[in-house]
């Protein structure tokens, strides 16, 4: 027998003594509606299959408004009151150490944060005088315009929800699913319909969606939140590469203005940017596209492991020509033209300063510090507005306010009214670049605060960084976002200077509030051709107290090192780590 034979015959030998090897386990049922079937997996499905979470609201109007706090049940109180934008909020004097280690019921107080939906930004003096009165009655003068263009209360107790309803849906606004596993507020350009340069108006799209789908069982109960943006303007201006679906306004050479797709973006702890699909999406073909790609998620999407049930994560896995695919032959039954990508925007997206409108009059973009602002402060700015000539205002994506329909002699002195009421239209570096997530002032999850350290941080900053600001030498945009714990709702892997809140170990023993830093991150813009993810260095973490001295630092070092037209972000992904400590 030859060498070779008898070792095929000593290996045969071997394997037949081996035990046979296990099979593989099959791989675990995603939740996936269309592969899987609707048993719930977890149970948070459960629950939500058992009953829609926009039933809850006649609970809340005929039961826990009338029998008080204590009568909600849990499922409820902690799951579907989110459908109709209502959250418990932090209890006060609970230090961020123990977040992670009380149990839900013991962090919350019995008060609600109320988040009001605002689809496009789209605000009259009216509404904006409404919030802002109701605030002052019922959630102790407390608003904060968020980063998604909606505006929160806090201090909310449910004896008050029917009234505050009531009064929203007086003047067309409400609270519908502005929280839950639904479609979330809709980002629209806040110059939508009035910029000179705009390639399309989206406002009929986004109030034909508000109209069809918000409060529609056909998506209300999604795998996990889901978030929309929509611009037709060249800026980019509402984040769309963070969202779980958008159309960014583009002209097609033969078909004519329209949008371009994107899908499968978001932050989190696993933050991943959406992708174009290559898609054109025609003006009337948008709301069924926007359905096809929300009903992908609805039947597609991972409900077995909420850690999972983005639909990022769906795009992750099958890819984009796949998601395509789908869209096209299960939901839509044609196929979408090809399209081109947008262009890099040309100006900022934020809309701060004096800007005309494309009929003669003026907008002004003012920000708020933090996206802190008051009820009273509100209703103060509605009689300004109106004062003035103005009875149209946007909120914004970046936490600012866009003042509508100024008239040219009347731009200067509502600039210093503006100013006056804290909305700053010609404001710093620092104070422009910053927002700040709720923190621990109020939310569950949060583990620093957020809101004061930013407004301590920027008046720092100013006054430290005068001499560079003076004499031209800072950049003319720095983003310094600041957000309380991991899950970046202030976007901090996409600023320039991102700060995420965690609790740091001293020298002595005794842990203190501080934050993990982010590097040069930022989305599409007039200073970069694409979005990016920020850098984070080993090692790299800053005190609350310290955090003026690090930003000071860093962004000196920059001055002194950047080359001839480098932007903060090319800098600090180019430069060795000792420069960014």
């Amino acid at each position: 027998m030859t060498d070779t034979a008898l070792a095929g015959a000593s290996a045969d030998s071997a394997a037949a003594k081996r035990p046979a090897r296990p099979s593989r386990p099959a791989a675990k049922p995603h939740g996936q509606w269309k592969v899987d079937g609707k048993t719930p997996l977890n149970a948070n499905e459960t629950w939500k299959q058992e009953d829609d979470g926009l039933n809850v609201r006649e609970r809340i109007e005929s039961i826990y408004a009338k029998e008080g706090f204590d009568a909600i049940p849990s499922q409820d109180l902690h799951g579907r009151f989110r459908w109709w934008g209502l959250y418990t909020q932090r209890k006060q004097g609970i230090d961020g150490g123990k977040t992670a280690t009380l149990e839900p019921h013991e962090l919350e107080d019995k008060y609600f944060m109320l988040r009001v939906r605002i689809d496009g930004g789209a605000l009259t003096t009216e509404q904006l005088r409404v919030i802002g009165q109701i605030s002052v009655d019922f959630a102790r003068d407390s608003a904060d315009v968020t980063d998604r263009q909606n505006i929160q209360l806090h201090w909310v107790e449910v004896e008050n929800v029917p009234e505050i309803w009531r009064r929203l849906e007086a003047v067309g606004l409400s609270t519908t699913e502005a929280c839950g596993d639904v479609p979330r507020v809709i980002l629209g350009s806040p110059v939508a319909g009035i910029a000179k340069d705009e390639i399309i108006d989206p406002t009929p799209l986004i109030a034909e969606l508000g109209e069809r789908f918000i409060g529609n069982p056909i998506v209300s109960n999604l795998p996990r939140k889901y978030k929309t943006a929509i611009t037709g303007h060249p800026s980019q201006d509402v984040v769309h590469e963070i969202n779980d679906i958008a159309l960014v306004g583009v002209r097609h050479p033969e078909l004519g203005a329209g949008y371009d797709l994107w899908v499968g973006g978001a932050l989190s702890t696993n933050p991943m940017l959406g992708k174009r699909l290559g898609a054109f999406v025609q003006p009337d073909q948008a709301a069924d596209v926007w359905l096809g790609v929300t009903s992908i998620f609805r039947d597609y999407g991972y409900r077995r492991m909420r850690t999972k049930a983005r639909l990022k994560f769906l795009l992750a896995d099958w890819g984009t020509e796949k998601f395509r695919q789908v869209l096209e032959d299960e939901y839509l039954g044609y196929k979408l033209a090809d399209g081109p990508a947008a262009p890099k925007p040309a100006t900022p997206g934020d809309h701060v300063g004096v800007h005309e409108q494309k009929d003669g009059k003026f907008f002004i973009g003012a920000t708020p510090l933090g996206g802190r602002l008051s009820g009273s402060g509100l209703v103060k700015l509605a009689d300004t507005l109106e004062a003035r000539g103005s009875y149209r205002l946007r909120t914004t994506p970046h936490q600012k306010l866009v003042v509508l329909d100024v008239e040219k002699e009347q731009v200067e002195p509502l600039i210093a009214e503006l100013d006056a009421l804290g909305l700053s239209a010609r404001p710093s570096v620092f104070r422009r670049g910053t927002i700040a997530c709720t923190g621990i002032e109020y939310c569950k999850l949060a583990i620093v605060e957020t809101k004061m350290t930013a407004a301590s941080a920027v008046a720092e900053l100013e006054r430290r960084l005068a001499d560079l600001a003076d004499s031209g030498q800072l950049p003319t945009a720095l983003s310094l976002h600041i957000n309380g714990c991991p899950n970046s709702c202030a976007r901090i892997q996409t600023a320039d200077i991102g700060l995420k809140g965690m609790i740091l170990p001293t020298p002595d023993g005794d842990p203190s509030p501080g934050f993990q830093v982010h590097l040069g991150g930022g989305l599409a813009n007039n200073d970069r051709e694409e979005a990016g993810l920020g850098r984070t260095v080993r090692g790299l973490k800053v005190y609350v107290d310290d955090l003026p001295d690090y930003v000071e630092r860093v962004v000196r070092r920059f001055v002194a090192d950047r080359a001839e037209g480098q932007t903060f972000a090319e800098w600090a992904h180019a430069a060795d780590e000792e420069a960014l400590q």
